[in-house]
């Protein structure tokens, strides 16, 4: 199986920092948001990663590519640790980029790998959404999507007033955390939302979902939605949704980032303590 990676988006809600770098760089801790996303779908077996890109993404490219001069330097100065983790970053998986030309929509950043996928079943992975699980989300999905051999998506129970933000299905449970999906929701209205379970950034897809999008293509004008090519293939086969178990941040936005950036570095051993220090001098009063 492999894992396209949609990264092609501007980043607009974190301007200016994004003016001149991808927001899939911006880094949690030490480590670019982009990179917990691949090394998910490395730990779930996957091996072939394509990332969709656009202009002014090219830091992304070079994060994943070998540094000669970098790794020169640090041999140099016999800094060991830094060097694995720098060769480490270049031997993760077998990367691929594609360019999405116009910024239309999801459907249309995934249509973009027809051609590397091929007729098989692949991954769809989301860098707004980075989560933590012995077992990996993305092989969470991969196992049900080899139990029943249709495409799964994974959901996540989300607040109501939250539900605005997301795709949101409408589904019949089959078994523990497994839903057939009956419709999707993009961004529904308060007082619209068919349930509380929100799809987040994992999917596994058969190739049949290029055809809905191929087909959402040609009926709409301007953004092509991932929700709307979801509701085709639903009436086509079944869907399955994937309710993962673990933990998941939102990082699309700012507090999300926030968030992400202090809980991560609260569990980590270096930092930590520090941290526990400065929070306590920052908020006693």
């Amino acid at each position: 199986m492999k894992a396209v990676i949609p990264a092609a988006g501007f980043g607009t809600r974190f301007l200016p920092a994004t003016k001149a770098q991808p927001k899939e760089m911006l880094p949690l801790v030490d480590k670019p948001a982009i990179q917990y996303v691949v090394e998910e779908a490395v730990s779930s077996g996957i091996k072939d990663i394509i990332i969709i890109t656009g202009r002014g993404k090219r830091a992304i490219e070079d994060h994943f590519d070998k540094s000669f001069e970098l790794e020169y330097i640090l041999r140099r100065d016999k800094k060991e640790k830094e060097l694995k983790e720098v060769q480490k970053i270049s031997n993760l998986a077998n990367i691929h980029y594609i360019r999405q030309k116009e910024q239309i929509g999801l459907g249309d950043a995934i249509l973009c790998a027809k051609r590397f996928v091929g007729n098989e079943p692949f991954a769809v992975m989301l860098g707004d959404d980075v989560t933590f699980n012995n077992v990996p989300c993305l092989k969470q999905i991969i196992n049900v999507f080899n139990k029943y051999n249709k495409s799964v998506a994974a959901v996540e129970e989300i607040p109501k007033e939250k539900l605005y933000r997301y795709g949101v299905i409408k589904g019949k449970k089959v078994e523990n955390s497994v839903y057939l999906i009956e419709d999707v929701v993009e961004k529904p209205a308060s007082g619209k939302e068919p349930s509380n379970l929100a799809i987040l950034g994992r999917y596994v897809f058969t190739p049949e979902i290029f055809e809905c999008i191929e087909e959402v293509e040609a009926k709409v004008k301007g953004e092509i939605l991932l929700a709307d090519a979801l509701n085709l293939l639903r009436r086509k086969q079944e869907i399955y949704a994937y309710v993962f178990k673990g933990k998941r941040y939102d990082i699309g936005d700012k507090c999300g980032w926030i968030k992400a950036t202090v809980e991560l570095s609260l569990q980590r051993d270096d930092l930590k303590d520090e941290l526990g220090r400065m929070f306590k001098e920052m908020f006693t009063f």
